[in-house]
C-alpha cells in the first residue's frame, strides 16, 4: 500500500471498455509528514469515491486490482482502497 495525496482527476473519452464506469485519479506518493516523496504521479481507479486532496491508501498490485474489479478484463494496476481519515503515530 502507498499512502498518497489525490493530486487532479484524468478524464477521458476513449478507454478501454471495462474501465467506462470507474472514475480515475491522479494520486501522489507522501510521507508520513505529508510531505510528497519524489515527483511521479500515478494514475489509480477510485473505489472509495475520494477527491483532489484527499489522503489516501493506493495498491499497486495486479492481482489486488482484479480480485476489487471482480474480473480480469480491465488492464488496471493500481487503485484507491481508502480515504485516509487519521492518521497516528506511537514512537
Amino acid at each position: 500500500m502507498i499512502l498518497s495525496k489525490v493530486v487532479g482527476t484524468l478524464v477521458s473519452t476513449q478507454k478501454n471498455k471495462y474501465l467506462y464506469t470507474h472514475k480515475h485519479l491522479i494520486v501522489r506518493p507522501i510521507d508520513l509528514n505529508f510531505n510528497f516523496i519524489g515527483n511521479k504521479d500515478i494514475i489509480a481507479i477510485d473505489f472509495v469515491d475520494a477527491g483532489v486532496n484527499d489522503i489516501v491508501l493506493v495498491t499497486q498490485e495486479g492481482e489486488a486490482a482484479q480480485q476489487i474489479l471482480g474480473h480480469r478484463n480491465a488492464p488496471v494496476h493500481s487503485v484507491v482502497v481508502a480515504v485516509v481519515d487519521q492518521l497516528e503515530i506511537t514512537k
